[in-house]
């Protein structure tokens, strides 16, 4: 299989006939020496959008799905699709319409530049103030933090080389941070310039608690890529400054109790014990981390459940 197309779909009973249908278009008109495949992950949906998935892939041969059986969010689907896809090249959409699939070409001959992961760049969005700024932040943030010069972190529309998909495992909010994971492991990275398309039908599923997640989950990824395979830098850090600290304030203490002076009530003293015992924690802390680090248990637990799926 040449180029795997990896669709989360979440009430979308609307929009995918018409997706696939330009998918499909693009690809047997425009591309016709690429063989693929859609897979479509229905992410619990709670309208129609199962029962239009099976009846689309009766009548399409292209398309495949698999569905949840609940809603486990964005990342989970993404990676229910990379586990279940093929492709050489795998291309990730998001199923509103707002991404073109008329740009598919672009993407394919960015990767032939010889990148291992293009990310799309709305320029002009067309989406409501709140999420436009909200955009606008994140992107600027991830930008500066992690020295990687993408405009748009978090557009669905992405197209990657198998070795980067093999390399992943995202969970959470992990699928806005996908170019910061693919640094991390050394692939090159660029960016495509794309027309975003307003909402044809339904609604957008972006909440505020997004933005919490988004917040946390960005913590993860930085702390990730700096002291993943070396906790022990980040927290024998801290617990050597703070042992150091809590050591300093005891000498002094002991210089002025040799000198006579009473020191058992001083809130100092306190002080000084609980700065040595901090650090003496977060020191045993980095060594379990260098501990769970060398036994290699960095795989995290898939937290989705499929119902169903029909990969032909």
């Amino acid at each position: 299989m040449d180029i795997s197309f990896i669709i989360p779909v979440y009430n979308e009973e609307n929009s995918i006939p018409l997706l696939c249908t330009k998918i499909c278009d693009v690809m047997l008109n425009d591309l016709p020496k690429k063989s693929f495949k859609i897979i479509l992950i229905d992410d619990g949906s709670c309208d129609s959008t199962l029962s239009v998935i099976k009846d689309i892939q009766k009548e399409n041969p292209y398309v495949d799905y698999i569905s949840f059986r609940q809603n486990f969010g964005k990342s989970a689907a993404l990676q229910a699709g990379y586990r279940n896809s093929t492709g050489d090249i795998v291309i990730t959409m998001d199923a509103d319409l707002q991404d073109n699939p008329v740009e598919i070409k672009k993407f394919l001959d960015k990767l032939d530049e010889g990148y291992d992961m293009v990310s799309g760049w709305k320029r002009r969005r067309l989406d409501n103030f709140e999420k436009r700024w909200a955009s606008i932040i994140f992107n600027k943030y991830m930008a500066m933090s992690s020295k990687i010069p993408l405009h748009d972190f978090n557009c669905g529309f992405k197209a990657y080389r198998r070795e980067l998909i093999d390399s992943l495992d995202i969970y959470g909010e992990l699928h806005r941070f996908i170019p910061v994971l693919a640094k991390r492991n050394g692939f090159r990275i660029g960016e495509v310039e794309v027309d975003h398309q307003k909402r044809k039908f339904g609604k957008s599923k972006y909440g505020f608690k997004r933005y919490i997640r988004g917040m946390f989950d960005s913590v993860s990824v930085m702390f990730l890529l700096k002291y993943r395979e070396q906790p022990m830098y980040y927290f024998g850090r801290i617990g050597l400054l703070s042992f150091l600290l809590g050591f300093a304030v005891c000498f002094y203490l002991l210089i002025n109790w040799i000198g006579g002076e009473q020191i058992g009530g001083r809130p100092l003293l306190m002080l000084g014990v609980l700065l040595i015992i901090i650090g003496t924690l977060f020191i045993c802390i980095g060594l379990l981390g260098d501990l769970i680090v060398d036994l290699g248990y960095r795989k995290h637990y898939d937290e989705y459940h499929i119902k169903e799926k029909n990969i032909r």
